[in-house]
């Protein structure tokens, strides 16, 4: 079933080590928590997979997964280093059973039209969803939907669900989507569209909500709210698809919310940001 996980910088919360990321999910009430590929795959290396292991299990704490590794948008020799280094990431990622990764795209270009835009994504992609396979790793892909943003450049490019599911296909079949309903919102998904979805051609969930009394083609996408928080988005209704539908993995709040640094401490932003995930979760039927 989908559970309620934690990635500390999206709201905020600065952790050093694997402890530290683990006990800030605890105190906010998470049941996962995303981590440092780098950071396990050289305690794997050094002290084995069960030592990883036991640090979650005895917190009672999944490892949700961890961001691409791969300087995949910039020069071709760093993407090609990024790849040598992927096969150790997610030897070990699989081996503590966390095996997910994902990325966001950006919706838009000022150096390539929509066509060769394209091609570079699936001739970065390809290589790096190949490894992945190897290891049984999922790797999901963020559609971006503001227009605001997409109207930034000059080019724009793939901004909704079926588009990025179209492109997914064309790079591998463990790769799927990285699904945030801030931008299914945005670019005008619906309910009956999520319930369209298959379970495996989901990667990942965030959660998050908008200010009201903006129109959704003029929503900026740095400016949020913690899930459930304005109404705006109809997460009930998107929980419930993911629900319906057989989701099985995390869903992380990313609410972009300049409020929770006026709170006093880490723990005050974690027990607030996790009570509002205990709600939006509630409220699925």
């Amino acid at each position: 079933m989908m559970y309620k996980a934690l990635s500390p910088g999206a709201i905020g919360v600065r952790t050093k080590t694997l402890e530290e990321a683990i006990a800030a999910a605890r105190t906010g009430g998470f049941e996962g928590v995303e981590y440092s590929p780098h950071e396990v795959a050289d305690r794997v290396e050094h002290l084995g997979a069960a030592s990883v292991i036991a640090l979650f299990k005895e917190a009672n704490i999944l490892p949700a997964g961890f961001g691409l590794p791969i300087d995949w948008r910039g020069s071709e020799q760093d993407w090609r280093r990024g790849l040598l280094e992927l096969p150790r990431l997610a030897k070990a990622a699989q081996a503590v059973g966390g095996a997910r990764t994902m990325t966001w795209i950006m919706p838009c270009s000022n150096e390539r039209a929509f066509d060769a835009n394209y091609r570079f994504h699936v001739e970065r992609f390809r290589p790096v969803a190949r490894i992945l396979a190897d290891y049984d790793c999922l790797l999901g892909l963020e559609f971006i939907g503001p227009k605001t943003l997409r109207d930034s450049q000059k080019y724009p490019f793939v901004h909704t669900m079926e588009a990025m599911l179209r492109m997914a296909a064309d790079i591998g079949s463990n790769v799927g989507l990285l699904l945030d309903c801030w931008h299914w919102h945005t670019s005008h998904g619906t309910v009956e569209d999520l319930r369209r979805l298959k379970p495996s051609q989901i990667a990942y969930v965030h959660v998050n909500d908008a200010p009201a009394g903006v129109d959704t083609d003029a929503q900026v996408d740095s400016v949020r709210d913690l899930p459930g928080a304005t109404g705006v988005i109809d997460t009930a209704g998107f929980m419930g698809a993911l629900k319906s539908i057989g989701y099985n993995g995390p869903v992380t709040p990313e609410p972009f919310q300049p409020n929770l640094s006026a709170l006093p401490d880490d723990a005050a932003r974690l027990k607030t940001v996790g009570a509002a995930m205990d709600r939006i979760f509630a409220s699925v039927r």
